[in-house]
């Protein structure tokens, strides 16, 4: 079943100059965006793709629009194991194409399978501070996993859970209150860039 159908043609923006080069290097690879709920994977992913132009898809929008119902639906009538199923199955398909940058839902990265299709490209970890992230998710409703009281506990420990896999990523970028989206995304590129140059270097001594 196909959730998608990603055009074989970038964007009709053009990327920025200084990230030709770097578009050059990636020879199509993808990147994907790990990190917590409101991080801003989907901003940052937004930017980075008009940036390299490669095209951008965020899981969750991509699930929503497969099953038919918004996340917290998704949840409330099927359950989190139903959600995390089709997380992997769109992950999966997304994996398959290229010159994508893709976000993926915060706990993406709890499921082994997934890390099989993360690392078909390159893993970026947006790593958000605590105080920051709640600041962002005070109110929102959209948030199965921190509905109730005592939210900010619940976004405490599902970090504490989580943030030894989400340094198994390729790079890491550690954003802090009031780094602007387009900033965040260059410095993600230099990231990138020498992650890539010390890839090559290791190959070449090897």
């Amino acid at each position: 079943m196909s959730y998608l159908s990603p055009s074989p043609h970038p964007p009709t923006h053009p990327p920025i100059d200084s990230s030709m080069t770097l578009t050059d290097r990636l020879n199509g690879i993808n990147l994907y965006l790990i990190g917590m709920m409101g991080a801003g994977k989907s901003s940052t992913g937004a930017a980075l793709a008009q940036m390299l132009g490669y095209q951008f898809f965020d899981t969750d929008a991509v699930i929503e629009a497969a099953a038919g119902q918004s996340i917290p639906d998704l949840f409330a009538r099927q359950g989190e194991t139903a959600f995390r199923q089709l997380e992997t199955e769109v992950l999966a398909e997304l994996s398959a194409y290229r010159r994508l940058v893709i976000a993926t839902g915060g706990g993406i990265v709890t499921q082994q399978q997934n890390w099989s299709y993360l690392h078909h490209g390159i893993v970026v970890w947006l790593d958000v501070p605590t105080a920051v992230l709640q600041g962002r998710l005070a109110g929102d409703e959209g948030r199965p996993l921190l509905q109730g009281q005592d939210w900010e506990t619940k976004l405490t420990t599902l970090l504490e859970q989580r943030q030894h896999l989400y340094a198994q990523a390729d790079v890491r970028m550690t954003v802090e209150a009031g780094d602007e989206v387009g900033a965040i995304a260059a410095r993600i590129l230099d990231l990138v860039a020498e992650r890539i140059s010390a890839k090559t270097d290791s190959a070449v001594l090897n």
